[in-house]
């Protein structure tokens, strides 16, 4: 089932991406990330800070979980989060 929410893009994703924030109509992350990558397929920057992130759900992080294999809840927050320095 598709479900809505945003995704809010942190630090390099937000500067590759132009944006803070995007709505999302996707049922698994894997589906989300796709449809970002495809919406911001004019700049391959943003693919590849993508490759170095890692995100939370809803405010759980992901980690090495298969992103297919994680739902996306109706109203809900994906956090897209590269690799930075002091935190």
């Amino acid at each position: 089932m598709t479900t809505t929410g945003t995704v809010r893009y942190w630090a390099a994703a937000k500067s590759a991406a132009g944006t803070a924030e995007e709505p999302y109509a996707a049922a698994t992350l894997a589906e989300a990330l796709d449809a970002a990558r495809a919406a911001h397929a004019a700049n391959p920057e943003f693919a590849r800070v993508l490759l170095r992130c890692s995100f939370l759900v809803d405010g759980d992080p992901v980690g090495t979980r298969d992103h297919a294999a994680v739902p996306l809840a109706q109203g809900g927050t994906v956090e897209v989060l590269p690799p930075f320095a002091g935190g």
